[in-house]
Order: C-alpha cells, then sequence, then structure tokens
C-alpha cells in the first residue's frame, strides 16, 4: 500500500505478514530461543498455546520487516494514522508510558518548562526526570467524596501559560480514569494561542471517534500530539500502544523530534506479536461500530439497571456539574457504591472473592467498570452480583472518603531531586524535608507529591488514612507508610 493507494480497513497487513511467516515450514535458527518449536519446549506451548510460539518473530524478518516498500508495518501504522485521522503514527510496545516519555523528551526540544495536568500519569513524571524539564501544574477539579481528578478548564490552561511564558507545551489529560472529557478543542486553542503544542494523554480514550454515541478524539479537536494506550479500550494486547501526530501547525516540527526519541526509548527487540495485536484492534475499531455499538449498549442496561433499582447511584450522573467536563465516556460505569452502604474498596473486594467479578478501580467511595469496544461482559451477573453486596454503614452516604490536601511547595526541580543523594527517614522526620519520590495515594492515584516537594503533615496523614481505608501509597518506602525518601541534607 503506498501513501496514495485507497485505505482498505478489511486489512491487517502486519499481522497477516507475521501469520504467513509463522505458517511458513521454516528452520528457524533465530532468536528467541524457543524457535517457534512447541513441541521442544512444552511448557511454553502448554501455558500459551503452540501459535503463540509460532508467531513470536523477532524484528527484521524477510517477509515481515524486510520487504519492498511500503513495508508492512510501514502499511499497518498508515491504516492507524487514517483510522484516528492523524497526520502520522507510531506503534509501541511498551504502553502509554512510552508514548509519554517520547512527547515529554519531545517538548524538550522547545523549552525548559512543561505545563503539566496535577492528575498526570507517573510515567510523565518519569519524563520529566529523563528530559531534565521543568514543570508547572494547571489543577484539575477533584470531587473528594468520589476521590476522583476530572480534567482542566481553557481559562487555568490559560492562566498556567500567562505565569510561565517560557513554557515548552502544555501535558494534559483526557479522558480520565473515571471517563469524564475535557474540551480539548478550546484547550488547543489557549495553546496554539500562546505558542506551544498540546499534548494529551488520551491512554483511555482509543476508542473514541469510533462510534457516533462516543465522545470525538483528541486529534480532531485539534491536539498535536496523543498519547494512547490502545490496549486499555481499543482491544489490542496489554502493553502496546500508539503515538499519534495531530495535523496542525506543530506536525513538520515535532514529527522528526518523535522519530530521533524512538530510537532512543523503543526497544531494538520489539514484540512482534504486540505490533500485530495493534494493527488488528486497529482493523476491528474501524471496521466494528456494530460490535461497539453493542458495548455502548450494554453499560447502558447497567447503569439503567442500577437506577432502577435505586440502592446505588451513578457517580457520572454528575460528572457535567464540573466546568471541566463536557462529556463522559459511556463505556465507563462509575458507581457511587457509598450510597448503598458499601465503600467502594470494600465493594471491590467482595465482588472479586464471592462473584468473581473484577472491576478496574475502587475508591473509598466508588467503583469504575470498563466495556472494552466491541466486549460484552455478562449483565445480569454483574447488576446481581452488585445488589446482594452487603450493607455494612446503614444503607447511607459514607462520607468518610478522604480529602486530598494540596502539594508542597516545590524546592527542585524533579531531575534533580531524583538524582540526588537521598536517605530514608520516619514520619514525623519527613514533615518539611524534600522527597526523591514521587508518591501517588491509589485511589484516586493523582501524584500527591512530586520529588522535589515538601512532605507536609498533612499529606503524611492522608497516606496514613489511605492504607488506613484499604488503599496503598505507591512510591513509599513500605506498604504501611512507616518511612520517607527524601533528599539528603
Amino acid at each position: 500500500m503506498s501513501s496514495t493507494e485507497p485505505i482498505d480497513h478489511d486489512r491487517a497487513p502486519y499481522a497477516d505478514a507475521m501469520r504467513a511467516y509463522g505458517e511458513g515450514d521454516w528452520v528457524r535458527v533465530h532468536v528467541p530461543g524457543h524457535m517457534g518449536e512447541p513441541k521442544r519446549h512444552p511448557l511454553l506451548a502448554e501455558w500459551f498455546g503452540d501459535r503463540v510460539l509460532e508467531l513470536d518473530v523477532p524484528p527484521l524478518i524477510e517477509g515481515v520487516d524486510i520487504t519492498p516498500d511500503p513495508t508492512p508495518i510501514t502499511q499497518a501504522q498508515r491504516l492507524a494514522a487514517d483510522a484516528w485521522g492523524a497526520a502520522r503514527t507510531w506503534f509501541l510496545t511498551n504502553g502509554g508510558s512510552q508514548a509519554n516519555h517520547l512527547a515529554v523528551m519531545c517538548a524538550r526540544q522547545l523549552g525548559r518548562t512543561l505545563v503539566v495536568q496535577r492528575s498526570v500519569h507517573s510515567s510523565v513524571v518519569d519524563a520529566l526526570v529523563l528530559a531534565g524539564l521543568s514543570s508547572a501544574f494547571v489543577h484539575p477539579s477533584v470531587d473528594d467524596h468520589l476521590g476522583i481528578a476530572h480534567g482542566v478548564t481553557a481559562a487555568d490552561l490559560s492562566a498556567a501559560l500567562d505565569a510561565n511564558p517560557d513554557a515548552a507545551a502544555a501535558h494534559l489529560i483526557t479522558p480520565s480514569y473515571f471517563g469524564s472529557v475535557s474540551d480539548v478543542a478550546a484547550l488547543a486553542e489557549v495553546a496554539h494561542d500562546h505558542g506551544v503544542p498540546l499534548i494529551v494523554d488520551e491512554a483511555w480514550g482509543a476508542h473514541f471517534g469510533f462510534h457516533p454515541a462516543l465522545p470525538a478524539n483528541a486529534l480532531s479537536k485539534g491536539a498535536d500530539l496523543v498519547c494512547s494506550s490502545t490496549h486499555k479500550l481499543g482491544g489490542s494486547l496489554t502493553q502496546s500502544a500508539m503515538l499519534h501526530l495531530g495535523a496542525g501547525p506543530y506536525a513538520k516540527q515535532l514529527e522528526p523530534m518523535v522519530v530521533r526519541g524512538l530510537h532512543t526509548v523503543q526497544s531494538t527487540s520489539t514484540s512482534g506479536i504486540l505490533l500485530a495485536s495493534l494493527d488488528l484492534a486497529r482493523r476491528q475499531l474501524a471496521t466494528g461500530q456494530a460490535r461497539i455499538g453493542d458495548s455502548i449498549a450494554v453499560a447502558d442496561e447497567i447503569r439503567a439497571r442500577v437506577r432502577a433499582h435505586g440502592r446505588f447511584r451513578i457517580a457520572s450522573d454528575d460528572f457535567l456539574q464540573f466546568p471541566d467536563v463536557i462529556a463522559v465516556d459511556p463505556l465507563r460505569v462509575a458507581i457511587d457504591t457509598s450510597a448503598g452502604g458499601i465503600s467502594g474498596v470494600r465493594a471491590s473486594k467482595v465482588l472479586i472473592n464471592e462473584h468473581r467479578i473484577h472491576v478496574e478501580v475502587a475508591t473509598g467511595a466508588a467503583i469504575v467498570m470498563v466495556i472494552g469496544a466491541g466486549s460484552a461482559p455478562d449483565v445480569d451477573r454483574i447488576v446481581n452480583a452488585l445488589h446482594a453486596l452487603p450493607e455494612e454503614n446503614g444503607g447511607g452516604e459514607d462520607h468518610s472518603a478522604l480529602k486530598v490536601p494540596p502539594p508542597g511547595e516545590s524546592r527542585m526541580t524533579v531531575r534533580q531531586a531524583f538524582f540526588s543523594p537521598v536517605e530514608v527517614v520516619g514520619v514525623d522526620a519527613a514533615v518539611g524535608r524534600v522527597s526523591a519520590d514521587t508518591l501517588a495515594a491509589y485511589p484516586p492515584g493523582i501524584p500527591n507529591v512530586l520529588p522535589g516537594e515538601v512532605i507536609t503533615a498533612e499529606l503524611i496523614d492522608f497516606f496514613r488514612g489511605t492504607t488506613a481505608h484499604g488503599g496503598y501509597v505507591r512510591g513509599a518506602v513500605d506498604r504501611a507508610v512507616t518511612g520517607f525518601r527524601v533528599v539528603a541534607e
């Protein structure tokens, strides 16, 4: 397929090339060490099946990666770019984290400060360390009761960019973990008016734009770089992702930066199976509107039956009241379980242990279920299990959700703090010290402390309260939060 040939989304050129090679009568004397021989590697074959071993091929295979131009991977990425409306798309095999690393590396070539949403994924903080960028934060609205963050408004982004005239780019998240969608068009306009590109972490929105009932994707609203965790709701295999380049005013500037950065963060032994899964996921999304409609119908039915029963509340029914939310992803089912007398954390554990149902996330007040685009879980089983949950606080609202305290003062860049000598101190001694780690209480998973920020008494109380409520603190020295890694004095 050349760049001028008609687009045919019924094709999966890279996956087809891999399958053709895997089904060939080859004597494979190359890596990986199992050499596609299920009989000689029975444990792998027993666990994963003969097919996986046959298809597990390394890069630079004749007929898969080495072909006349355009190669199968080039064809597959062109199809993906068309499907998402990108100027160019790259397949990634280290998740949306790799996309964020690439995006921040690109931003470093444009300036020294990244204006970034405070509820940023931890991979962006890691990327700040790698790139040596300073950060300035724009804060999302936070629902304290549910323990979740939403998005940011155009006005707040504008104020943050006004305060940081040396900004390299704006890096925002939409949709949120709970499915709230920000006004990307307005945010892109603000970023461009300030002379910077808009990077969107759309990890949870890979399916957007593939059905009329779904929100539009960020590229269609003017984003310049979009990080997409295709495996989350898009249907590819875990750890596969894409990075999309928008067709806006920064495309020519950003494209060579991405190409250079990719050589740095991409493995030289990329998994062909993961790449093929991206090709197949694109094909299914682009040609599967009816299946996606079925998934939306399943999510709608769960919500309708929960509302009709009257015990629990659909949390997303209130999302549009927040100024930074303009839409809600219908494939996210967010349920306020506290309204029915049980915490989200406890509800999740009961669903797992007694009903064999895993939800995506639980906070002190709520649970979130995600329905993958094209999937259709058993509605009766889900709804019956929900309404069988025990009432543990009299059936009333649970107002015990922890309030998220403000971050401490920033005294160093994240890179300076990360690479400084560190020491571990006890809880009391940590107050007023500069953190060497990123600390995020789960739920809700928002980074509460970044490297270089001061640890406050309020934050320590919040972390310990989180663990007491069944959560944990990512980045803590231990699960009980008995100490902190701080910059040595």
